[in-house]
């Protein structure tokens, strides 16, 4: 038994296309020659599944993350959204580190860090397009 990732690109029109995980490992990495010029300038849903495997054969999903990709007029992942992205995503962490004063401010930073990230950065599939993601993995 094993885990594997399946990424799941959703066009304008709700259709779902499966994406090779290497390919995609490549884009977030910025490598120079990835690219997809059809996404180029957009923002762009996906889909992050990660399923129980068996025999290769997926038999079980453990977790699926949905959020939102932007891509660059040259069509790689756009460095300075991702940036963004992963600023907020430290930002959500509260600090037990930092020092607490007497005072009676409650530090919520990472509360609204997180309203912010799940804003710009995840989506909220449609029941059609689960229930395509689901075909997609396990068939009809």
């Amino acid at each position: 038994m094993g885990i594997g990732i399946r990424i799941f690109l959703v066009n304008d029109d709700d259709s779902i296309r499966r994406f090779p995980l290497t390919r995609f490992e490549r884009l977030i990495r910025r490598d120079p020659e990835e690219r997809l010029r059809r996404f180029a300038g957009n923002r762009v849903r996906c889909a992050e599944v990660a399923l129980k495997l068996e025999q290769r054969k997926p038999i079980e999903i453990v977790r699926i993350q949905y959020f939102i990709v932007s891509f660059d007029s040259e069509g790689r992942i756009d460095q300075t959204e991702q940036e963004k992205a992963w600023h907020l995503t430290a930002e959500m962490v509260s600090s037990p580190l930092i020092k607490r004063g007497q005072n009676h401010v409650i530090d919520a930073k990472h509360r609204f860090a997180k309203r912010r990230y799940d804003y710009e950065y995840r989506w909220t599939p449609t029941a059609e397009i689960e229930a395509a993601i689901m075909d997609a993995i396990f068939g009809k």
